[in-house]
């Protein structure tokens, strides 16, 4: 059996609870948040969730090819812990503080993408 790759585990993991908060924003949360945070809240675990398959699909892509994807993958992380982690606490605690994080995540989207183009033109 193969080892799995920290960037598998991160997607399962990144995966796992992403349904597990859509779950609970659903349910749990509906009764209790405006409508502008259940709005917020989907918006955080579309990130995550799409951003989860991506991360998939470079692990295994890697295993496959032997490339390293670890700056793409990296970003991606990074974008889901800044980017929906933030929401998720902006949501729950109501702390002003966590906003201004909340860019610095979309920018490691952006920068994950723009890296992974870099990664295709660089395949020989």
């Amino acid at each position: 059996m193969k080892d799995w790759s920290p960037w598998l585990i991160l997607a399962a993991l990144a995966g796992t609870l992403g349904v597990a908060l859509g779950a609970f924003g659903a349910h749990a949360l509906r009764a209790r948040l405006a409508p502008e945070q259940l709005a917020s809240w989907s918006t955080a675990v579309q990130y995550q969730l799409i951003h989860a398959v991506v991360i998939l699909a470079l692990a295994l892509w890697a295993q496959a090819s032997a490339r390293s994807v670890a700056l793409p993958a990296g970003l991606f992380g990074a974008g889901i812990l800044l980017f929906s982690g933030s929401i998720y606490l902006l949501v729950l605690t109501g702390a002003r503080w966590l906003g201004p994080v909340t860019p610095l995540g979309g920018l490691c989207f952006i920068a994950g993408w723009l890296s992974l183009l870099l990664l295709l033109r660089s395949q020989p």
